[in-house]
């Protein structure tokens, strides 16, 4: 994310976390639009961070991840993210997360987490 960043967060009304983007030109693709690998790279660390926190700070890597883009966004535009643990069976954590521009929704992903815990 250092050269994607800075990634900021926030806590939310609900207690949970938002992350968000500043793009700049730099950010952008060939059509002049914020690069899908850019939101991409923006959805896994807000999921890999909501994983984290939810396994109490155990290490997490991304084993799915599954990315609908269903808009576009220019940039200049401060990109939100946030994710949100649907399911965790054993070592595995299941995850929803969107990026929005604003009030439009950008992106839309799934994931499924691995969390690694320490031997005992």
């Amino acid at each position: 994310m250092e050269q994607i960043g800075p990634l900021m967060s926030a806590r939310n009304e609900l207690g949970g976390f938002v992350y968000a983007l500043q793009t700049t030109k730099d950010h952008s693709n060939a059509l002049g639009l914020v690069h899908g690998g850019v939101i991409t790279s923006l959805l896994d660390q807000a999921i890999a961070l909501e994983a984290w926190n939810a396994a109490d700070r155990a290490p997490c890597v991304t084993v799915q991840l599954d990315t609908r883009f269903v808009s576009a966004s220019k940039p200049g535009a401060r990109l939100q993210a946030r994710a949100t643990v649907r399911e965790t069976t054993g070592s595995l954590m299941f995850l929803d997360a969107e990026v929005l521009d604003g009030v439009q929704v950008i992106a839309l992903a799934t994931a499924v987490m691995k969390i690694s815990r320490k031997a005992a």
